[in-house]
């Protein structure tokens, strides 16, 4: 597939000092390099065994021996853990993206086999009369699992496009402003995006499969396939436990707080803005909901996270879910706006868009009452037992 192949890794050069400190990043090709630029003795960095995995068969993850192989080093001595996020910070907004399209493309299959199966009767009476039975999609509970999957897809597709814009002007405007305002979002947002997207991800294709019913644990009807696949996700490029504290420990203080209060400045705004307009009333009112919870978290935080580290530890999951459902609740603020005044045209793609957005407000909305209780009930109730108790 390629005349040469490079491995970029972490290691610790003899002498270093302990910990991280110690580490550098290393270029490891499979060919030496000569110095005319042509490719020369075969370097001794060699895959030594394929990993039998859950998921993800595609990606033949393996484990490289080096023993005797030449490596260059990339940047400074000790300096590889900073060359190395440079790449991850990226690959985690990437991750991200990933846990969507996993949702996406289960969500699409369940819808198609919803609409095709046939099963039971709806509970308001027969909608397929003719048939020996009505197809799933009539019942309710069919239609939580599609609804939940199909609000967090188009909310967290613009999520991403809207997160996307800000790293445009990071790396383009030519107002400093601008560039630093993108450079606080991008900060806070990648945990965010690469939790709890990734999260959800995984939910909607476990959601998906349940939709199938016994199929769903079928091979041949592939949904197993898309929860395996999703599961990854949430663990590389940085577990999601991880993203969260990353979240809740250093993004939320950075700057004094200056992101958050810039994201939770621009909502109001966007309140303030529309607040009298009758035909956004639910959606006004939904996103005062969720960023109302979210402010009052990060306060909680605040207050109490630095007294006891514990309190942070065990509220970051929690709070990073209800950062990305106000993330979402502004997006789909934002989407009703523009859909509004379209809402009666003859293709109904608005009009759908609005009633996905009533959904959100209505029903995943209310989720973060949830999350700010857990954040605020603090770590007493997570540190109590003893190990031995366990």
């Amino acid at each position: 597939m390629a005349d040469n192949i490079i491995h970029l890794v972490i290691a610790r050069i003899a002498g270093a000092p302990a910990g991280t400190k110690g580490i550098s990043l290393f270029v490891v090709p499979k060919f030496i390099i000569n110095d005319d630029g042509t490719l020369g003795a075969r370097n001794p960095a060699v895959c030594g065994k394929i990993e039998e995995k859950m998921g993800i068969h595609g990606n033949s993850t393996c484990v490289m021996n080096y023993d005797g192989a030449k490596g260059w080093l990339v940047g400074e001595e000790g300096k590889g853990l900073n060359a190395m996020f440079v790449m991850m910070n990226v690959a985690r907004l990437g991750v991200g993206l990933q846990g969507l399209t996993q949702s996406e493309v289960s969500y699409q299959n369940a819808v198609i086999y919803a609409k095709d199966r046939i099963q039971g009767r709806s509970l308001t009476g027969p909608k397929n009369p003719d048939g020996p039975a009505d197809p799933i999609i009539v019942h309710p509970d069919i239609r939580r699992m599609l609804m939940d999957a199909k609000a967090f897809n188009e909310g967290a597709r613009a999520f991403v496009l809207w997160t996307a814009l800000h790293s445009d002007l990071l790396h383009l405007s030519p107002d400093e402003a601008a560039r630093t305002k993108a450079n606080d979002y991008m900060a806070l947002l990648t945990p965010v995006i690469k939790g709890y997207m990734t999260d959800k991800g995984f939910a909607n294709a476990v959601n998906a499969q349940q939709v199938y019913g016994g199929h769903g644990v079928i091979e041949e009807w592939g949904m197993s396939q898309f929860v395996r696949d999703a599961r990854i996700a949430m663990i590389y490029e940085g577990a999601n436990g991880v993203q969260a504290l990353d979240l809740v420990g250093r993004k939320l203080g950075q700057n004094s707080g200056r992101a958050l209060q810039t994201f939770l400045a621009e909502m109001d705004a966007f309140v303030a803005a529309n607040k009298d307009d009758v035909a956004l009333a639910p959606f006004v009112e939904g996103l005062v909901t969720a960023k109302s919870r979210l402010q009052e978290a990060s306060m909680w935080l605040m207050q109490n996270a630095m007294m006891n580290f514990d309190n942070a530890g065990a509220a970051s999951s929690d709070y990073m879910h209800l950062f990305g459902i106000t993330g979402l609740a502004y997006m789909w603020a934002l989407m009703a706006k523009t859909a509004a005044p379209k809402a009666n045209n003859s293709d109904p793609f608005y009009a759908t868009k609005l009633k996905t957005a009533r959904y959100y407000m209505e029903r995943v909305v209310p989720e973060t009452a949830m999350h700010l209780a857990k954040v605020k009930a603090g770590s007493a109730a997570v540190m109590a037992l003893s190990a031995d108790e366990f």
